[in-house]
């Protein structure tokens, strides 16, 4: 088993940026690929961006290129999402996902754990 944290969810204006951290516990975490979903209301759930277990690969949804970045740090087992330029259409519950796959697979949402959610607003 993994279990997976979301933090640093909150409420920024437009233009704004936040950065999400997801920290891991249980099996070793630089064995997973990791990844961010996110889910606005009344929208089903939706790829943002995977990392491979190592760093040296990612993966990110055409909405968000240019943006976010996501990274990992191994040593702290956690793996976070950089958002810039934040805009009201990114408004959704973030959810940090890993899996034992490659980071194409984690895009489809072949995820094997997910967090709980934090939620991000930002306002016009």
């Amino acid at each position: 088993q993994v279990q997976l944290v979301e933090s640093g969810g909150g409420l920024v204006q437009a233009g704004g940026s936040l950065r999400l951290s997801c920290a891991a516990s249980g099996r070793t975490f630089s064995n997973y690929a990791m990844g961010w979903f996110r889910q606005a209301p009344g929208k089903e759930r939706e790829f943002v961006a995977a990392i491979n277990w190592s760093g040296g690969s990612t993966s990110y949804a055409d909405a968000v290129k240019g943006r976010f970045t996501i990274s990992r740090d191994n040593a702290k087992n956690t793996v976070y999402l950089q958002m810039n330029s934040l805009r009201p259409e990114d408004t959704a519950v973030y959810y940090c996902a890993a899996g034992y796959r490659a980071v194409s697979t984690i895009a489809l949402g072949m995820v094997d754990y997910w967090g709980q959610g934090t939620q991000v607003t930002v306002s016009s």
